[in-house]
């Protein structure tokens, strides 16, 4: 099981390490669609800047950080979770087929939105993996 983990991590990780150093590049061209989902969010979480350019620029730096970490096996589920937490916003803000009325236009932001769901399901099974071993849960209510 332990080659599979070393195959999965770098393979899962390729998407949100390409897609944040693409990100990182050109935040502006995905600052607009990311605007309606910026406001709410920077509201809830005053630490975060409320420009939709700067935020999506920190959100692709932890995706290329998260997903090297990932990618090499270093703090593999808490930079799962990293990658599964900026995974949901961005989906939502990127990919809401629901308001597109060009079919084909349509069609393409479903397709990606429900590969982006595969990833974050991927990311939680991944973040849940122990490798094998005993949980710190299990760890704590078995000792002694």
């Amino acid at each position: 099981m332990a080659i599979f983990r070393k195959l999965a991590r770098p393979l899962l990780a390729s998407a949100f390490v390409t897609g944040g150093l693409r990100t990182w590049r050109d935040p502006g061209a995905v600052a607009p669609a990311a605007e309606p989902v910026v406001r709410p969010v920077a509201a809830r979480v005053p630490a975060l800047p409320d420009d939709a350019a700067t935020l999506v620029r920190l959100h692709s730096a932890v995706q290329i950080g998260a997903g090297v970490l990932f990618a090499t096996g270093r703090l593999p589920r808490l930079s799962a979770l990293a990658l599964a937490a900026g995974l949901a916003p961005a989906t939502l803000a990127g990919h809401a087929y629901w308001t597109v009325e060009d079919p084909e236009e349509r069609a393409r932001h479903r397709a990606h939105f429900y590969r982006n769901l595969s990833l974050l399901g991927g990311l939680l099974i991944a973040a849940a993996d122990t490798h094998g071993k005993p949980s710190l849960a299990y760890r704590v209510r078995n000792a002694g």
